[in-house]
């Protein structure tokens, strides 16, 4: 008998420890809790968590941990997922925990039916009684005990069953599964949980694929317009190694198009710990979800940052030992498990050093701008072009809308979608903008005999055309060589364009087995000018292209800009309406960026170190009338690392 009761002395008093534990590693009870200035930090937490969580030593002690490593002022109870419900009874006792301590919390759905033999996601059956019946459960379950809910990004429609077939119909997927789903957000989700909780306020993720949304019953124009907010999924993962294959940039330009859809309802981005070779690519995701200037991040999800295995660098030795923004050593160094904790330096601790990094001058920061992009709702084409763009230093503004008022206009093939492009098109150009369309936006309109040859005889033939040699010229002028001396270019495949000489201008020419491929194309019309980008056959050759490609094509897009940079491919650029700007690089080696701004400046400041950066005359005068014209300043940049500045 005694020895029993020694046992349970023993297990009160490691429970009394636990307990003190969570206490001393919590913010004050009741406390209105925004751990940083610019931004509010989430946390969501998957069903699998939630009915862990029921068992408050869990609670305690993974909420411990993962304080200990970052902190957060809002959680995402999720309350389905993938045939599981939480506990009903446990909600009420999870969510008192959380509300003792200042955070929010907001419930979560997934609605997601599993996965299928294949080991592929399968959205519920929208047209089969026992899921539609499952989605209603979810949703009243959601609502009846949180008044802000938030949908997962699985809110999609992708099965093919007869039932399905039979009510498709003579309509194409695309449009039935369009219809469907606004008929579901209406019926099965808004309606529903507001007949249990009419106060209830529902947001819709959106993912990252958006360039294939409609296909699948996404809807960002309608749909997106019935819910209560907006949120993205900001997660790239890995740009190569994964199978979206989803470009760095996109981290950041995902939310601005989201944002640009419904300005003040975008509630936020999201990014989660999956796909990543080495821990540097979660910072990187963080650090430009933060740079598009959300309201709130969200970390996916509560098991990966409450994990007790410390997190693995990965493979980054190539840039182990640079002083890179993102410092393992350092993390490592300076994390302290406060006594009686089982945390270890893991995802949480990445997340807590990039958002606090970020933090320290995000507010020094400006409304992002960038080269307006238009993107039609429920349009494809030269799938994520843009983010590609940006991988090479050419900031975008994605838009739903087309920007009748942008003194510069990128379209690519997705602007095909609008009928009454063309006209759209004349109209800038007779107000003396510039008009860039790529080869793949050329080809389309010429298709569907859209009237483009009437703004220019320029044809878009297709023979593709192995490019290794590049020249340039200004305005029309002399040519001059591209490539960099000593170094052999990889072969680029570019697609055949025709165009009348001295009627267009290739600025930016390819050469292949002596024949010309225009990869910039120039022509006037009215007060503007019009370009065609080339864009090669396999958009990923972009980052092939030599330096003084990427520079003089910088220098065309770019000339209305007020900032621009020289630099090779995988350099971003990301800037703002008050004279500040980001470089970021995603190489695995340290970079020197020329950067180029308006004449009169007399400094950089770097945001976060304060230290000045002194103008850098060109060593040789430049062919551009344009870098005569400006300030130039020279910076490096560490491998997979960024650089903040502010001009003075």
């Amino acid at each position: 008998m005694m020895r029993r009761e020694n046992r349970m002395v023993k297990v009160l008093a490691a429970l009394t420890g636990l307990l003190c534990i969570g206490a001393s590693l919590s913010p004050p009870a009741g406390a209105a809790q925004r751990p940083y200035r610019n931004f509010s930090v989430a946390v969501y937490i998957p069903v699998t968590s939630t009915r862990q969580l029921a068992n408050p030593q869990t609670l305690h002690r993974q909420f411990a941990r993962i304080w200990s490593q970052v902190h957060f002022n809002k959680v995402y109870l999720e309350v389905y997922r993938d045939q599981v419900f939480a506990d009903p009874g446990s909600l009420a006792r999870i969510s008192a925990f959380f509300r003792r301590r200042g955070i929010t919390v907001d419930g979560g759905i997934t609605l997601f039916a599993g996965r299928n033999r294949y080991n592929q996601f399968n959205s519920f059956d929208f047209e089969n009684p026992h899921d539609i019946a499952l989605c209603k459960r979810a949703v009243r379950l959601a609502a009846r005990h949180f008044n802000t809910v938030i949908l997962d990004d699985f809110t999609f429609f992708n099965t093919r069953s007869m039932a399905d077939i039979r009510a498709k119909g003579e309509l194409s997927w695309t449009r039935y599964r369009l219809r469907k789903m606004r008929w579901v957000a209406r019926n099965l989700i808004i309606d529903e949980a507001r007949k249990v909780n009419p106060r209830v306020k529902v947001i819709i993720k959106y993912p990252n694929w958006y360039e294939h949304f409609q296909g699948l019953g996404f809807d960002l124009d309608r749909e997106a317009k019935m819910f209560s907010g907006i949120y993205t999924g900001d997660e790239t993962r890995d740009p190569v190694h994964t199978a979206q294959m989803l470009q760095q940039y996109e981290s950041y330009l995902i939310y601005r198009y989201y944002h640009n859809i419904r300005p003040h309802a975008a509630e936020g981005g999201w990014v989660d710990t999956f796909g990543d070779r080495y821990v540097d690519r979660y910072a990187e995701q963080l650090w430009d979800t933060l740079f598009a200037k959300v309201p709130e991040i969200t970390l996916f999800s509560w098991p990966q940052l409450a994990v007790s295995e410390p997190v693995s660098p990965g493979a980054r030795s190539a840039w182990a030992h640079d002083r890179t923004s993102f410092q393992w050593s350092a993390m490592e160094r300076e994390f302290h498990a406060p006594p009686g904790s089982e945390a270890v330096p893991g995802w949480a601790s990445v997340a807590g050093n990039a958002l606090g990094q970020v933090d320290a001058f995000l507010g020094k920061l400006g409304t992002p701008i960038g080269i307006a992009s238009y993107k039609p709702f429920q349009s494809s084409g030269e799938d994520f072009l843009q983010n590609y763009l940006g991988n090479i230093g050419i900031p975008i503004n994605l838009m739903p809308h087309f920007p009748t008022h942008a003194p510069v206009v990128l379209l690519t093939a997705q602007a095909a979608a609008d009928p009454h492009l063309v006209p759209q098109i004349e109209a800038r150009l007779k107000a003396g903008a510039d008009v860039i369309i790529t080869s793949g936006l050329l080809h389309a309109l010429e298709r569907a005999h859209r009237g483009i040859r009437g703004v220019a005889e320029i044809t878009y033939t297709g023979v593709p055309m192995a490019v290794r040699h590049y020249l340039g010229s200004i305005s029309g002028g002399s040519t001059a060589g591209l490539n960099v001396p000593g170094e052999r270019a990889r072969r680029v495949i570019f697609p055949g364009i025709r165009f009348y000489t001295n009627d267009s201008w290739p600025v930016i020419q390819g050469e292949s087995a002596a024949h010309g491929v225009p990869v910039l194309l120039m022509t006037g019309y009215a007060h503007g000018q019009l370009y065609v980008l080339n864009v090669p056959s396999n958009m990923g050759d972009l980052y092939r292209l030599p330096e003084p490609v990427l520079n003089l094509l910088r220098a065309y897009v770019l000339a209305r800009f007020p900032v621009r940079i020289n630099a090779p491919a995988h350099v971003a650029l990301f800037a703002y309406s008050n004279q500040t700007f980001i470089i970021e690089s995603y190489l695995p080696r340290p970079v020197t960026v020329r950067v180029f701004v308006h004449r009169g400046a007399r400094e950089l400041v770097d945001l976060r170190s304060g230290q000045s950066v002194l103008p850098a005359p060109l060593i040789t005068p430049s062919p551009l009338p344009s870098e005569q014209e400006q300030t130039s300043f020279v910076v490096r940049v560490a491998p997979h690392s960024y650089r903040a500045f502010a001009l003075r």
